[in-house]
């Protein structure tokens, strides 16, 4: 398991948006998958099976979050270790702040789709997976993955133009990003 222990991870950053409590999500995502290994039939790839149980596990989390109703982390606040997020100092200053405003907005634009979209959206663009292995991980047919893809896309584009409209900031790159 070892070897799918950074897919775990990584899924679940991107499908959560939040480093809080990840180790213990990814605990869960692999207990999961050693309680249910005796009714794996094999009938897909373990990978698609681990996918289905994250994607299960980040939406008992954005449940939990519901409950809690949490509020957003300020870049003020000095324990949210922000800091640490900032990519590697190569580029100037200016340049790093546009790119950050601009994954904020991505993420906050995300955030508002459903989870299904979410998940979709993920799946395809950061983790790189077909059509056919998302359907599998989600329990969905092909048809519905596109149609979830397709709309998560507009909503999400939608989003970044409406925030764009209203005067938030963005990266100067970000329109080859909002094409999605």
């Amino acid at each position: 398991m070892r070897e799918h222990q950074a897919m775990v991870f990584r899924t679940l950053l991107r499908l959560t948006g939040s480093r809080e409590h990840l180790e213990d999500l990814a605990q869960d995502v692999f207990l999961r998958l050693y309680r249910a290994l005796p009714s794996f039939r094999g009938e897909a790839l373990v990978t698609t099976y681990l996918y289905r149980i994250a994607v299960n596990v980040a939406q008992d989390e954005w449940k939990r979050r519901r409950r809690d109703q949490q509020s957003l982390v300020s870049i003020s606040d000095e324990t949210s270790g922000w800091e640490d997020r900032l990519p590697h100092p190569g580029r100037n200053a200016e340049e790093l702040m546009e790119e950050s405003e601009f994954q904020g907005m991505v993420e906050g634009q995300l955030e508002r789709l459903s989870q299904v979209e979410r998940a979709v959206l993920v799946l395809y663009h950061q983790e790189e997976r077909t059509y056919e292995q998302i359907a599998l991980a989600l329990g969905l047919p092909i048809g519905t993955v596109r149609t979830h893809l397709h709309r998560g896309r507009k909503k999400l584009r939608e989003g970044i133009e409406a925030a764009r409209a209203a005067g938030l900031p963005a990266a100067k790159g970000a329109e080859c990003k909002a094409s999605l």
